[in-house]
């Protein structure tokens, strides 16, 4: 019963960070598209986006079950 909800918080938190991901990529976009922007601010967004993608990335692996290929 434990591994049942260790996944469903695993799956929960997959789904904020990929929630947050999206909003990013948006605001991301919308700031690109207003001149002038402020490059400081992009690139602290974009690192985020990247430190998010990660995350995504080893909640995805802690969760789909390792395959002997």
């Amino acid at each position: 019963m434990e591994k049942a909800q260790q996944k469903a918080a695993l799956a929960n938190q997959l789904y904020q960070l990929e929630s947050e991901h999206r909003d990013l990529d948006e605001v991301i976009g919308r700031l690109g598209d207003d001149k002038p922007f402020d490059q400081l601010k992009l690139q602290r967004l974009k690192k985020r986006k990247l430190i998010l993608k990660d995350e995504i990335t080893k909640l995805k692996a802690g969760i789909l079950p390792d395959i002997i290929a």
